[in-house]
């Protein structure tokens, strides 16, 4: 039977994960036991590509905060075929256009269902693609706001008003939306924000240290909320 184990003991900072608890991760590599953390490559035409040096600078800094045994470098995955499954998270971005065919809806049910997170953060110019798509893969249970109070906004780092505003766009407040399974977040899409900009090198995007350091600690309350409370052990 599966098994969530929650490493949390404090609100804050260096929370020591044994790796032998991690050694039964059962999306962890077979070879190294290393999580891993995927990036969506999907193909209706967008740019999934887009901020290559985000995910790394986020993963590098979540395993300073956290020490979580999470592998260095992202992988590629795909809803097309099984490569899906050895990601614990998948994180996918972009702009321009977003869709899902039939079957990659299906493994995405399946990897939720089977323990997975997925992360969705709009470069810019996706929102109506990634609601119609993510609505659709529970209709009975569409996207709907995640309120401040809820932990991933609480731990490691408290975010009062919850996401932070990294790139102004069409401006209005950066909101963070959710869909739940049995009472568990299981997806989250950080809308009107571009997260993944603020994590990317400092000399990319001229963000500053103070709006960098937001970025990046909300990116790990996401993933370390999904490695202990939404991913199963």
């Amino acid at each position: 039977m599966n098994k969530k184990i929650s490493f949390l003991s404090r609100p804050f900072p260096l929370f020591l994960v044994s790796g032998f608890i991690i050694a039964f991760f059962l999306r962890a590599n077979s070879v190294d036991n290393q999580i891993y953390i995927g990036r969506l490559q999907y193909h209706s035409g967008g740019d999934w590509y887009s901020n290559p040096s985000s995910l790394p600078n986020l993963i590098r800094y979540f395993k300073k905060k956290t020490h979580f045994h999470v592998a260095d470098k992202e992988i590629v995955v795909s809803f097309t075929d099984n490569s899906y499954r050895r990601a614990a998270v998948i994180y996918f971005t972009g702009h321009g256009n977003f869709s899902l065919s039939a079957l990659e809806k299906e493994n995405l049910r399946k990897f939720l269902d089977s323990g997975g997170f997925l992360f969705a953060d709009d470069n810019y110019g996706m929102d109506e693609d990634i609601r119609k798509e993510l609505n659709s893969l529970y209709p009975q249970n569409p996207l709907r706001e995640i309120p401040f109070t809820h932990r991933i906004f609480r731990y490691p780092y408290p975010m009062k008003k919850g996401l932070p505003k990294i790139h102004v766009h069409d401006g209005g407040k950066p909101v963070a939306y959710g869909i739940f399974l049995d009472g568990v977040l299981k997806i989250i899409y950080a809308h009107n924000t571009d997260l993944g900009d603020g994590w990317e090198d400092p000399d990319i995007h001229n963000d500053g240290p103070e709006k960098r350091e937001m970025a990046l600690q909300m990116g790990t309350n996401i993933l370390y909320y999904a490695l202990n409370y939404a991913v199963e052990y």
